[in-house]
């Protein structure tokens, strides 16, 4: 079954200039991933330092590999660096979908 993912998180202001460089390099490469059907991320268009993400996986197992791939870790790093915080993410299963 496949999936969404739909988060946010939030670090100081003042980091998001530098954290957008490991964005896009954390978006190349998922793009790439085996499963990866969608995957955005992009700051709040009114609110500064807060960060959004939204993605599509084909399945859990997809989405488990992806958690484990090397680029996630220096992810995760940056973003602990960063002062990345207050993480939110909801994971929802696509029963159906039809375009409107």
């Amino acid at each position: 079954m496949s999936l969404i993912l739909a988060g946010t998180y939030r670090l100081p202001a003042e980091n998001v200039a530098e954290l957008k460089a490991h964005v896009a390099e954390v978006v190349a490469a998922t793009r790439q991933e085996p499963g990866c059907l969608e995957y955005a991320h992009a700051e709040d268009a009114t609110e500064p330092g807060l960060m959004r993400f939204f993605e599509i996986w084909r399945s859990q197992e997809d989405l488990d590999a992806h958690f484990g791939m090397p680029h996630m870790a220096v992810w995760r790093a940056a973003g602990n660096r960063l002062g990345v915080t207050d993480r939110r993410l909801t994971a929802y299963d696509i029963a159906g979908q039809r375009q409107l």
